[in-house]
């Protein structure tokens, strides 16, 4: 009895352990990427991102290769084993992400101890180092870094890149991975997406879906660095600000975001967050004309877009008359910085802790919101929002007839219960770990503003938070702790919450 429990525990190891391999040869094929710059640039990290690299793809080909194929498991083990190998595929892509960071030379201001390897010094903590990988990897963009350009030209790149592949690589992962693993509604994001919401459902086949996202995604790249090309943006900096925009994750390769750039290049940048917090189903479905798929299917699309536009009336118009903005500037401004928040992409403009506080309160409750389910966006989702709004709605009309029968609709069709009750949970637990995130870092000595604007802007992925950690600040002077803190809210915001907090809970660990 105790050979078989011993042999169990490491089948069932080997398949959390084995379908690491695949998203980690990637990732290091992803790193080789970044020789170009280094070489180009001659910044003299080439070597240090090869190592990276190749100690990435050796591993994943090490699980790979040596570890056996899963085999026919009961259905609750195997829906146990998803959920851990979702959970270990992002952990893993984060730790091998750091690689990079240790490895090139980055400096930074602050007194963090770095420690060695083979008798040289790793220029940063492995904290800090987790972080920027945790931040750029769920697309949130927060970063310890303070003087942005004074690093390599092959670690800007690594850091646009792991927004991108964050993107979309959620996207990937929940819909191409897990369902292999016999999951097809391991996340609450893509349950409600496939039932509450049919614009995330472009055909039966999971394959085919998963090829038309990249599809859309890989285009919509290439036509924003097109665009911002032709706009007068060197290709360098078109790469990296299309990276790192259309997958509403905010690095920049300078120290004021965005803020340099002409209208007509920050304009662009609007218009690439925008098109990343729409479902990008229904991107696919609109480039290929596929009109019957949309016509009645668009109340996410409706209420992301009347959001964004009375959230950027009321930006607007109180830049001009409370902050005293010349009308040009608070309808750039206004525009620019209400697009990035509602999209969570954290792309900065200008100081906003500079500016009137009921426009500040405004964007942490837009961050929140996030935008469309099934782009690459944080924040709870706009179709959530959506449903939680017209459930009050329905439940204040039901007092007044109690007896009529008006369920909650989406796209013109009933919500069930269950979908409900899967909306409220969701707002349930995020306020809960918000407040305990709150709690946590003031604990760690933050101050309790920079503590709140630092739990929305991980948990919701949006990057910036309030005070040193707003507007063109940093992280940097976070307590090591803290930015542990921070990195496991950028998790569990990027995840949903749900899908980590269901491994801590004992009736998981249980045999069925």
């Amino acid at each position: 009895m105790k050979k078989q429990g011993t042999s169990k525990r490491k089948t069932d190891a080997a398949l959390v352990l084995r379908p690491l391999g695949a998203p980690l040869i990637g990732e290091g094929i992803a790193m080789s990427l970044c020789l170009v710059p280094a070489l180009h640039f001659a910044d003299g990290t080439g070597w240090r991102i090869l190592a990276a690299s190749l100690t990435t793809v050796l591993f994943g080909a090490l699980l790979l290769w040596t570890l056996p194929r899963r085999t026919a498991l009961s259905g609750t083990t195997d829906r146990r084993l998803s959920y851990l190998t979702v959970a270990f595929v992002w952990l893993a892509l984060t730790f091998f992400g750091t690689l990079p960071y240790l490895l090139s030379g980055l400096q930074l201001n602050s007194d963090a101890a770095g420690f060695s390897l083979f008798n040289s010094h790793f220029s940063i903590s492995f904290s800090d180092a987790f972080f920027e990988s945790m931040s750029g990897l769920t697309s949130t963009g927060a970063s310890i870094l303070d003087a942005v350009e004074t690093q390599p030209k092959s670690l800007l790149l690594w850091r646009s890149m792991s927004n991108w592949l964050g993107g979309f690589g959620i996207i990937l992962l929940v819909l191409a991975v897990v369902p292999t693993l016999g999951l097809n509604k391991y996340s609450l994001y893509t349950a409600e997406a496939s039932s509450a919401d049919n614009t995330g459902k472009t055909t039966a086949s999971m394959r085919t879906m998963v090829r038309q996202t990249l599809i859309t995604y890989l285009s919509l790249t290439a036509f924003f660095i097109v665009l911002l090309t032709i706009a007068g943006m060197t290709l360098w900096e078109a790469v990296n600000l299309t990276f790192s925009n259309i997958s509403t994750g905010g690095f920049s390769i300078y120290g004021d975001s965005i803020a340099r750039f002409t209208a007509t290049q920050q304009y662009i940048l609007t218009a690439a967050m925008f098109v990343g917090g729409i479902n990008f189903a229904l991107l696919y479905n609109f480039f290929t004309l596929r009109w019957s798929k949309i016509s009645r299917k668009l109340d996410q699309f409706g209420f992301y877009l009347i959001l964004i536009l009375l959230s950027v009336a009321f930006v607007v118009t109180a830049l001009h008359r409370r902050c005293g903005f010349a009308f040009d500037d608070a309808l750039r401004c206004g525009i620019v910085q209400t697009v990035s928040v509602v999209t969570t992409t954290g792309s900065v403009v200008a100081d906003t802790n500079l500016w009137w506080t009921p426009i500040v309160l405004l964007f942490l409750v837009l961050s929140l919101c996030g935008g469309m389910a099934g782009s690459t966006t944080g924040g709870v989702k706009i179709m959530r929002v959506l449903i939680l709004l017209r459930t009050v709605r329905l439940t204040l009309t039901n007092r007044l007839h109690p007896n009529a029968y008006n369920p909650v609709r989406l796209n013109g069709y009933p919500v069930s219960n269950d979908m409900i009750t899967n909306v409220m949970v969701i707002f349930i637990v995020y306020v809960i770990t918000m407040l305990l995130g709150v709690l946590a870092l003031m604990l760690c000595g933050v101050d309790a503003t920079e503590s709140l604007g630092a739990v929305f802007g991980c948990i919701t992925s949006y990057g910036p938070g309030l005070g040193a950690c707003g507007g063109f600040g940093s992280y940097a002077a976070f307590p090591a702790v803290a930015k542990w803190i921070c990195s496991a809210l950028m998790l569990l915001g990027r995840l949903e919450c749900l899908t980590i907090i269901i491994i801590f809970l004992p009736g998981f660990w249980r045999n069925r």
